[in-house]
């Protein structure tokens, strides 16, 4: 039965370990945004291996499990000399998982951006990079916005995977509590309403973001 007294008694804590969920999920999604610029603007450069490389980093990360690529991070990347802390390792995986998604976010973006705006600037005298950097991503930024929120929600639900590496985040400390006092279903639905207030708020945020940059237009 849910036992409303003893979630309430060990909130606290859990909310400490939300605290967590929260860092690791701001952190992921700007290292995830940044990455997934880049990749982007290497799927539209004209060097074909440069697209292709970008290409397959996209298809190996999409086709492959959040899960496993924590677990390469962080237990097989050792084996080949590079150790990293759980919390390091947890946001390098899921910022590399986001930043193939966000790639293809970036990249309709971009492309849903009018050609004669490119070719006017460049017949401004503007160089290419002036041109994305003045001219296209200000306008993409903005049709992204919608998107880049859903990843975001995403990534507050998927920090949970890094409860595998004893990260004190929400999942580890809720499974702690539930083995102790052996109340499994009291301590999960309770971790699942915090999450659920987490991304609802989020949400809402975002939205409220997406709605003032529609009325600046």
């Amino acid at each position: 039965m849910f036992d409303f007294e003893m979630l309430w008694s060990n909130f606290p804590y859990l909310l400490k370990g939300a605290v967590v969920s929260l860092q690791v999920t701001v952190f992921s999604i700007i290292f995830g945004i940044i990455l997934g610029l880049f990749v982007a603007l290497g799927r539209l450069s004209g060097a074909r291996i440069i697209r292709f490389v970008c290409a397959a980093f996209v298809e190996f990360i999409r086709g492959t499990p959040l899960l496993v690529q924590i677990y390469i991070v962080y237990f097989a990347l050792p084996q080949l000399g590079v150790q990293l802390d759980p919390i390091p390792a947890g946001v390098l995986a899921i910022g590399i998982n986001s930043g193939a998604y966000n790639s293809e976010i970036f990249r309709g973006g971009i492309q849903s951006i009018d050609k004669g705006q490119t070719e006017a600037a460049r017949s401004q005298g503007m160089t290419y990079w002036q041109t994305m950097r003045y001219v296209i991503l200000p306008q993409a930024l903005r049709r992204i916005i919608p998107p880049l929120g859903n990843e975001f929600v995403t990534l507050i639900k998927d920090s949970s995977l890094v409860s595998i590496m004893s990260v004190h985040e929400l999942t580890f400390r809720a499974k702690l509590v539930a083995a102790r006092t052996y109340n499994y279903f009291t301590m999960y639905i309770g971790t699942a309403i915090i999450y659920f207030i987490m991304t609802f708020i989020t949400s809402k945020l975002l939205g409220l973001l997406e709605r003032r940059l529609r009325i600046s237009d």
